[in-house]
């Protein structure tokens, strides 16, 4: 059952007495320092895809291959003083989500049916994309101002779950 196994008394106990973290808690973790590699001014972002315990594909928001990065020539969204949540398109970066897709599609890796493990909720062009890739369910660590995004996931049945600890909580 989807989110059913992000803690129990079990996986707490496993990791109190081990150090050896449950899945999902390792699974954002590496979300968390795929991040690192984002090059966006405004937020880094890191995105793992999953399945059956086996990393499938990573992805950090950043500029395409051989684009500047927002860290060598400035944030293009401050300089137009587009709001967070907004106007997707005004951005030379690509979201973490976005980037996870592509890795898999160029290295001819399937996602579907995998959980996508991401250091934030994923925008409304995303969630479509993820819906599309056929992603089972999203586990994220902080919210994103897309309300349409939580909506268009819940018509679509993928479950989104927030995970334990988070500081939107």
């Amino acid at each position: 059952m989807p989110g059913s196994f992000l803690y129990s008394p079990e996986s707490n106990r496993t990791m109190m007495t081990t150090r050896r973290p449950p899945w999902p808690v390792y699974f954002m973790d590496i979300a968390e320092l795929v991040s690192r590699r984002s090059t966006c001014l405004r937020r880094s972002v890191g995105a793992v895809a999953v399945k059956d315990k086996r990393i499938l594909a990573t992805g950090y928001n950043g500029a395409p291959s051989g684009i500047p990065h927002c860290l060598d020539v400035g944030c293009l969204r401050e300089q137009e003083g587009v709001p967070s949540g907004e106007r997707h398109e005004l951005c030379r970066g690509i979201h973490a989500e976005q980037n996870v897709i592509i890795q898999a599609a160029h290295h001819g890796v399937s996602i579907e049916g995998a959980t996508l493990y991401c250091t934030n909720l994923p925008c409304i062009i995303c969630s479509k994309m993820l819906i599309n890739a056929g992603i089972r369910e999203i586990i994220y660590r902080e919210g994103y101002a897309d309300a349409l995004s939580e909506e268009l996931l819940k018509a679509a049945q993928v479950p989104v779950i927030q995970f334990p600890g988070s500081r939107d909580r």
